[in-house]
């Protein structure tokens, strides 16, 4: 039985300076960030496509009494088949080096990159 390479998945700010260890830098966020050119960005990809929907992060509003509640919800969209092949892709990149996602939201723990390294790391 061949047992597959851990993840090796970090999270930074956008705003944080980009590093040579960064591996493929993916954004992740649906808005682009503010005062960040895509050159100063260095990205490899910009997958909005999972980024919670506009309705959720809206209703969400960064609010940490609703994370949990968040957290199920974007889970769920998460489970669409549309976001299947992509969330895979990430995985065989994190399996081959290291894979950086990058997101504008100040509060990490409390953000929606938190719910999908969970996902990532998943079986």
């Amino acid at each position: 039985m061949m047992t597959s390479r851990p993840l090796d998945v970090q999270v930074k700010r956008i705003y944080d300076t980009a590093e040579r260890d960064d591996g493929a830098r993916v954004l992740v966020d649906r808005l682009w960030p503010r005062g960040v050119s895509k050159e100063r960005a260095a990205l490899d990809t910009w997958d909005k496509e999972l980024a919670p929907s506009t309705e959720l992060r809206r209703w969400y509003d960064h609010d940490p009494e609703r994370f949990d509640a968040f957290a199920e919800r974007y889970r769920q969209e998460l489970a669409d088949d549309d976001r299947a092949a992509e969330l895979d892709r990430l995985r065989a990149v994190a399996r081959a080096g290291r894979l950086t996602l990058l997101t504008a939201t100040k509060d990490l723990p409390h953000g929606h990159v938190r719910v999908l390294v969970d996902v990532l790391k998943s079986p």
